[in-house]
């Protein structure tokens, strides 16, 4: 009878399959802790409370922030400190802005198309046929309740508040006048000479 040398190291059927049970079993343990560890690692936590708050995702920051903001345009998590669009210099960060231009010569808004100039939607606007000068908006008296429309011979401007108002409110009591806030006075210390003369009026000329 013929006998192969390795005969005796060769493992019955049974016998291999334990093992290699064994080993996968052992594989996969060593997969699962590896996973947790990564886990833990990239989201936050600790080990107790492996789910507990976030590191923060900027390339100079990963600060673990139990309180994370997660980013609309990115969708990535950053701390207090990055959470604004500027901060962490979110490439998406006008995904929900809107561009409205007007025409002037018929007083219609539009919204601007993504990466569209203002110039470019204004000549689409006039190529669709959809402008039109006579539905311009009028000016109109800003005083309450009046609806009188500001034309050539029906216009006043106040030389208080430098409003345009209807020849009916002309008068500062008729249309509540405010006369626009005037500018801080100057001491003059900035404007005067360097050997301490300060002008005593009260207020002076800029420089």
């Amino acid at each position: 009878m013929f006998i192969r040398p390795n005969q005796s190291r060769v493992l019955e059927p049974k016998k291999r399959r334990q093992i290699y049970k064994y080993l996968e079993a052992k594989a996969q343990g060593r997969q699962r802790r590896t996973k947790k560890e990564a886990g833990v690692a990239m989201r936050g936590g600790t080990e107790a409370f492996p789910d507990l708050g976030e590191h923060c995702q900027h390339e100079d920051c990963n600060q673990l922030d139990f309180l994370p903001f997660t980013c609309h345009g990115c969708k990535k998590v950053f701390c207090l400190e990055h959470r604004s669009y500027a901060a962490h210099v979110c490439p998406k960060a006008d995904h929900n802005s809107r561009f409205v231009v007007v025409c002037e010569a018929c007083s219609m808004s539009m919204e601007k198309r993504a990466g569209e100039e203002e110039k470019a939607a204004l000549e689409r606007h006039e190529k669709s046929g959809s402008c039109d000068p006579s539905k311009k908006k009028k000016p109109r008296c800003p005083v309450k309740r009046c609806k009188e429309v500001l034309t050539f011979s029906n216009n006043s401007t106040c030389k208080v508040c430098n409003q345009s108002v209807c020849l009916k409110h002309r008068f500062p009591s008729d249309h509540a006048c405010k006369p626009p806030p005037r500018l801080p006075t100057r001491c003059g210390m900035d404007c005067g000479d360097w050997k301490g003369n300060v002008s005593t009026r009260s207020s002076v000329k800029a420089c």
